[in-house]
């Protein structure tokens, strides 16, 4: 049994077989690069985003998915799959347009689609129309929201261009919408200490998303961040203290959440920091063995739900 909810096996359960996630590059930007909520994109975004094993932007829909499928159905053994709309934000589209690339992606093959984007991106009129597919297509939609911390101090330095609220106001409105929310996080951001690590658990414990994925920060060369690194105003963590970091979060994280992933796979070209020129599979292996080292399960200390304080003096009811 594993020390974690692992979204493989996740898959595998709901979905009776293996399912694998095709990444889709939209044409699509950011409004922390066009001036709505900012300007020059986050501290550690490059000007690529994060889709560095995506196709082009102007591709169909259709034919990423058909491509994709080709190269990676006999590669990982897989026959259904989850369209990933991975790059930039996914959502800051016209509604219309929104529309028509979720309906090109409801291919017979796909049993998913997974949306990326901002917190202040999703809107009611598209959660409307995404819940609306969802029901007439019979495929799961999940939005894939990028938080990356809850200490709001953090994401201005980082110049997220949002705050902490933003996105408890999306994840109520997601769910409300009968839609499933994964959370972005990265565990070692500078300025980021121990408490902000548990803190995230907390909150997206108490916030009941469905699914996290995990990152370690890695730094593209161009960026705001690349200048500090480069400069020495900001210090990285140790490798191993990311480890422990994530074994403390899986800790509080509560256990029916899903973990999509430990830490990403990152581009060495064009970086001067990446997993600390490690193998992003090698970390993930000693994270899971520290766990089993430490008799650690994910939700452990998950005890802070629920009138905490009352259940301990007095009982649960």
């Amino acid at each position: 049994m594993s020390v974690y909810n692992k979204y493989s096996d996740h898959l595998r359960q709901r979905y009776g077989q293996k399912v694998y996630k095709l990444p889709i590059n939209l044409p699509v930007t950011c409004p922390n690069r066009d001036g709505t909520a900012g300007l020059n994109g986050c501290a550690f975004c490059g000007e690529d985003g994060a889709g560095f094993e995506s196709h082009p932007q102007s591709m169909p829909v259709a034919e990423q998915i058909r491509l994709d499928t080709l190269r990676i159905a006999p590669k990982y053994k897989a026959r259904k799959f989850i369209a990933y709309f991975q790059n930039f934000s996914n959502t800051y589209l016209p509604v219309e347009e929104l529309e028509a690339y979720v309906m090109e992606a409801c291919q017979p093959d796909i049993v998913g689609i997974a949306i990326s984007t901002r917190p202040d991106c999703i809107n009611q009129q598209q959660l409307q129309i995404l819940n609306r597919i969802q029901a007439a297509t019979g495929v799961d939609i999940t939005v894939e929201l990028g938080l990356q911390t809850v200490n709001y101090r953090t994401l201005a330095a980082m110049n997220r261009g949002h705050t902490l609220a933003e996105f408890l106001d999306a994840v109520l409105r997601i769910k409300a919408h009968s839609l499933e929310v994964c959370a972005h996080l990265i565990l070692n951001l500078p300025g980021d200490d121990w408490l902000d690590v548990i803190e995230n658990a907390k909150i997206l414990s108490a916030m009941r998303v469905d699914q996290v994925k995990l990152h370690a920060l890695y730094i593209m060369n161009g960026t705001k961040m690349a200048e500090w690194y480069e400069a020495g105003t900001i210090q990285l963590i140790s490798q191993t203290e990311y480890i422990e970091r994530v074994v403390a979060f899986l800790s509080y994280l509560h256990p029916e959440i899903v973990v999509q992933r430990l830490i990403g796979r990152a581009p060495r070209e064009g970086t001067v920091f990446v997993n600390w020129q490690t193998s992003w599979w090698k970390i993930q292996e000693q994270i899971e063995q520290r766990m089993i080292e430490l008799d650690i399960r994910q939700g452990c200390k998950c005890d802070y739900l629920n009138g905490s304080a009352t259940n301990k003096r007095f009982g649960s009811i």
